[in-house]
């Protein structure tokens, strides 16, 4: 505590950050870990793993066409800020997750309010079959006019949703950490996958783990972040890719999935929140200078600990240290926060996604409520929620062996072959 003190005395004398990570000298790959130049002087580290293939790429045996869903729902935004989501395609049988789906439902209609505050999902009368009545309808039954909408958008595709198994050479696992954290909060996943066969791929962010550290705040803009992504994803990406975030890290897939669609197969979302736009708190503790935040590193990184962890013992503060969670530079740590802004990721945006979701939440999140994560799932197309009662934000890492089990499942899951419609 006291060099902390120190330290951020000399900062606020200075006009000088501590704690800053620096460039790398060298980007040369060992024992797995490679340094990638996305733009020049911002260097991340980089662990790829990918296991060696008796046979090239795409050599695999033809499969027959299985698991293909009609992905069919017509958007409209209302002028009054509500939202109504019409499911007009395939069903999609959560029981083969065992996890609960809220609009993978075919011919439904899902009206919502965009000025509701993230968290507070709709009640279940608001999904509803062909002819029954929405919930607006029926509250005030026969006054209903005719409104024009502010904008109407089709979703029309078919995709092929297909079981991805550690010996097809196509597949590629991406997994992005979040605020504070580093690639190896991943390592239990990423030992797990890689001994299972897959291709894996997790990057530490600008400023975290041994990634370069500019020292600039703009580098940190959640548009800075997302190209670093970007380069990442077109580097090691190959035809199916599956995305895994957590946290700040799920905004990141969601933003991939969008632009990628025909090369993001599946994502993971781990205690990311509900589908709202991203905007920097105003009264947060990390709009202070950066000295201030750096005399208080000590007692940020005790309340990531009780508010992270479900528990507070040897082993999670060993987890904590190990993962290098909140082991930033107090710059980065306050750009971070404030870059926070991405009015295009609302509603809206979530629900465009044709991609199947497994939403995880621990129980225990004092960051994230489990409503936002029900929330997403009643946003997105084909979402499954999945909620583990032994964790808590870092839920990878408390309960590695049912959140591996858990990802595994849905890696392989595809969805029932239709049947045949009766003559």
């Amino acid at each position: 505590m006291l060099n902390s003190i120190t330290d951020g005395l000399l900062c606020c004398l200075m006009g000088k950050t501590t704690n800053a990570v620096g460039p790398l000298d060298s980007v040369e790959s060992s024992n797995g870990y490679s340094f990638m130049e996305v733009k020049p002087g911002r260097i991340l580290r980089v662990r790829h793993s990918a296991p060696p293939r008796l046979a090239p790429e795409g050599a695999e045996e033809p499969q027959p066409p299985r698991g293909t869903v009609h992905c069919k729902r017509r958007i409209t935004v209302y002028r009054n800020g509500q939202l109504v989501i019409e499911n007009l395609g395939d069903a999609v049988r959560s029981e083969i997750l065992h996890c609960h789906s809220s609009s993978a439902e075919p011919n439904s209609t899902v009206e919502l309010e965009l000025s509701d505050v993230a968290g507070q999902a709709p009640a279940p009368g608001a999904t509803s079959t062909p002819g029954c009545a929405t919930r607006e309808a029926a509250a005030v039954p026969g006054k209903r006019r005719k409104r024009k909408p502010k904008k109407v958008i089709t979703i029309d595709c078919k995709k092929q949703i297909t079981s991805c198994k550690g010996t097809h050479s196509d597949v590629v696992l991406f997994f992005i950490h979040g605020v504070g954290g580093s690639l190896d909060i991943w390592k239990e996943q990423l030992d797990f996958f890689a001994k299972l066969g897959y291709e894996v791929v997790a990057p530490d962010l600008a400023g975290h783990g041994c990634s370069s550290a500019p020292q600039i705040a703009a580098a940190y803009t959640f548009y800075a972040l997302a190209e670093d992504m970007r380069a990442v994803f077109k580097r090691y990406a190959k035809k199916r890719n599956i995305l895994i975030g957590h946290s700040y890290g799920v905004s990141f897939c969601t933003f991939l999935a969008h632009e990628y669609p025909d090369l993001v197969h599946k994502v993971i979302m781990i205690n990311g929140g509900g589908p709202t736009a991203l905007e920097p708190s105003l009264c947060s503790i990390f709009n202070m200078p950066t000295c201030v935040l750096h005399c208080l590193s000590p007692c940020l990184a005790w309340s990531f600990l009780k508010a992270g962890f479900a528990r507070q013992g040897a082993k999670e503060k060993q987890l904590l240290k190990e993962g290098n969670a909140f082991n930033v530079s107090s710059f980065v740590l306050r750009a971070m926060m404030s870059g926070q802004y991405w009015p295009e990721g609302d509603e809206v945006y979530h629900a465009e996604l044709a991609v199947p979701v497994l939403l995880v939440h621990g129980m225990h999140d004092k960051f994230v409520p489990v409503e936002e994560d029900q929330r997403m799932a009643e946003i997105l197309l084909i979402a499954f929620l999945k909620v583990i009662d032994e964790g808590s934000h870092m839920v990878m890492m408390e309960c590695p062996e049912t959140v591996n089990t858990l990802l595994h499942e849905f890696v392989l899951w595809e969805p029932e072959t239709p049947l045949p419609a009766p003559p």
